[in-house]
């Protein structure tokens, strides 16, 4: 057998390689690591063993160069030989920041799309975060990104992670605009795909491009074990702000960010809303990007870094559009509350806990969060109540006897609001039901209706209730919520978007926002800036501390649970004390202390930690205004 080197063509199993590399086995053979170049093995990579080879009498042909055959050009004018040159020069990448594939995508090309490609392209490796505005398709400039990359032989191996809401969109917008093909790898496909591979196989590497949810990703933690094993050429996160870091632990899924970070060298996140105001949490994305950028992830400058990002808001771009662009049409509707309403409300503001009001926060909380429940709806309201009676209940503690009581009341008084003296909810109907005023028509197979809600409990009111006053069908009402799978949901986002579909109305949590921002509604409300800014931030405030009620109303209880036993524990260990009483009762009130100390020092870190500065907005408005 003639000697194999790098670089070499072979002939092997009646296909043509390039060799990559040979090396020595311990069994004395060879190991020759090589890439397909002829027609059904083209890109392919394997390993050809030179003693399985020669079991198979499967003979290694290496071709030499000195024995290619001419063939005499015998066309018009050598117009296949011109043909074959001119195709290896096009397929010489590119080596500048040039554009050369990306305007013929399928779209109407505007100059600024190419900006975050042309800056990418400028730096050795593509790392930015595209934080354009809502609207101004930051889809399309990462698909001319990734167009440029694969063009230049840097896109072979392609990972899209987005929200599960917008898979198929992502998927839809690659391939129809740039034919970009990316398979969609849900929990289910991905059993399916290790089904078919060997046991010890990486899943990740059965499809060369593909877009997965990070909820899907994350969910397992024997997924970790793969992609830490796996590399891409390129990675895109999409929707880049859920994988910020928040405080001092750091989420599954920004855990799950940094991980991705170091398995390719390009990496394009996208996000319309990438600073919540606070410099550490966007510092971390910059990190993922550059972990050499920033020196202190409290104080940096944006010249630190500069050419890791591109922010540009419609006004910046307006120049550059021949149409402008559509202005959101947003309406405040202001409903009088019914009679019975305003009692519940009264109610609700009257309560007064005797054991949770003597827990500093914790009683905050649980009014903040009854309030929240009962604006969203009655019905939310009341799994509010009945979840923290069951909570109450079971402590068994006479203590609670009172605050058990008070919430009963209150449960009695929101009970007595029916769907009739809801005052929201009769609003929504009759607006949906005035043709003057809406219009909307349930015949219509054009016409689709989307109702955001923020509470579960809501959407399970709307639907049973619509479905009756409306007379709809069962199967033209969907609800959509984070809670579902990542299967169910793209069911039903695909559903709502064929035109055959029965589906005429979809009743959604923030799940099914996609790429929507209150960025941009936001600064069509600041009128005067400020004044309006700083009501958001106050209303986002409130609503923040309403969210993180339920787990952490959990640990607060666990927390008083906890200390009562340590307390009863050490009045029953100085009991059967033999000490000296003045000895015993010095030596309980010195531990009493600390075990009063610890329980404090917990309670000023839930304070320090889990409330929000009240006046953040000042930084907000800086952001939305383009000013930092």
């Amino acid at each position: 057998m003639h000697t194999i080197a790098p670089g070499a063509r072979i002939l092997v199993r009646d296909a043509e390689w390039v060799v990559r590399r040979v090396d020595r086995t311990s069994t004395g053979g060879q190991a020759i690591s090589v890439i397909g170049i002829s027609e059904l093995v083209r890109d392919k990579e394997a390993v050809f063993l030179t003693e399985i080879e020669k079991q198979f009498k499967s003979e290694i042909q290496v071709l030499k160069p000195e024995e290619t055959r001419l063939k005499i050009d015998d066309s018009p004018q050598y117009r296949r030989s011109m043909l074959y040159l001119e195709s290896l020069l096009r397929r010489k990448p590119p080596t500048d920041e040039k554009i050369y594939t990306g305007h013929k995508g399928a779209m109407d090309s505007v100059d600024y799309q190419f900006d975050p490609a042309i800056q990418a392209l400028e730096q050795p490796r593509q790392r930015i975060l595209i934080a354009d505005a809502v609207g101004l398709g930051k889809t399309l400039e990462a698909g001319i990104l990734v167009s440029e990359l694969i063009r230049r032989g840097k896109g072979k191996r392609i990972l899209v992670v987005a929200l599960k809401s917008m898979l198929t969109q992502f998927q839809k917008e690659w391939w129809s605009r740039f034919t970009i093909p990316l398979t969609r790898l849900d929990s289910i496909g991905i059993q399916r795909i290790r089904r078919d591979i060997p046991t010890n196989s990486n899943p990740f590497y059965y499809y060369d491009k593909s877009i997965i949810s990070i909820d899907t990703l994350k969910q397992d933690t024997e997924y970790r074990n793969y992609l830490e094993k796996s590399h891409w050429d390129i990675i895109v996160i999409d929707e880049a702000q859920n994988v910020a870091e928040r405080g001092s632990k750091s989420s599954q899924r920004a855990k799950l960010a940094k991980l991705l970070a170091d398995k390719s060298d390009t990496l394009i996140m996208l996000s319309a809303t990438p600073h919540d105001g606070k410099a550490k949490s966007f510092a971390s994305l910059m990190n993922m990007l550059d972990p050499t950028a920033i020196a202190d992830e409290d104080e940096y400058t944006k010249e630190d870094i500069k050419g890791l990002f591109m922010r540009r808001f419609k006004k910046d771009i307006k120049h550059q559009v021949t149409e402008a662009f559509k202005e959101r049409v947003i309406n405040e509707v202001h409903i009088p509350a019914s009679q019975v309403e305003e009692e519940a409300y009264e109610t609700l503001k009257k309560i007064n806990f005797s054991k949770l009001d003597a827990r500093r926060s914790g009683s905050i909380l649980i009014k903040t969060s009854l309030q929240k429940a009962l604006f969203s709806s009655p019905a939310a309201c009341l799994q509010t109540i009945t979840n923290r009676l069951t909570k109450l209940r079971k402590t068994e503690d006479p203590a609670y006897y009172s605050d058990i009581k008070e919430l009963e009341q209150l449960k009695t008084a929101v009970e007595e609001i029916d769907p009739e003296n809801f005052s929201k909810y009769r609003k929504l109907l009759n607006f949906l039901q005035s043709k003057d005023d809406y219009g909307w028509s349930r015949k219509s197979k054009t016409d689709r209706l989307v109702i955001f809600t923020e509470r579960i409990e809501t959407l399970k009111f709307l639907n049973s209730q619509l479905t009756k006053d409306m007379k709809l069908k069962e199967k033209e009402v969907e609800i959509l919520h984070g809670g579902m799978s990542d299967i169910e949901q793209q069911r039903i986002v695909e559903d709502f978007g064929r035109e055959e579909a029965p589906v005429r109305l979809l009743l959604a949590s923030d799940v099914a926002r996609g790429q929507e921002s209150n960025t941009e509604n936001l600064q069509e409300l600041l009128k005067p800036a400020v004044q309006k800014a700083e009501e958001y931030m106050l209303n986002k405030r409130t609503e923040f501390e309403s969210s993180i009620n339920e787990k952490l109303q959990e640990q607060l209880d666990e927390l008083d649970i906890l200390k009562d036993r340590k307390l009863f524990n050490l009045e029953t260990k100085f009991e059967k004390s033999k000490l000296l009483p003045q000895v015993k009762n010095s030596r309980k009130s010195r531990e009493e202390r600390e075990i009063n100390k610890v329980f404090s020092q917990y309670l000023d870190w839930i304070e320090e930690t889990m409330t929000t500065e009240k006046h953040a907005w000042v930084q907000v408005v800086a952001i939305l205004t383009g000013e930092l």
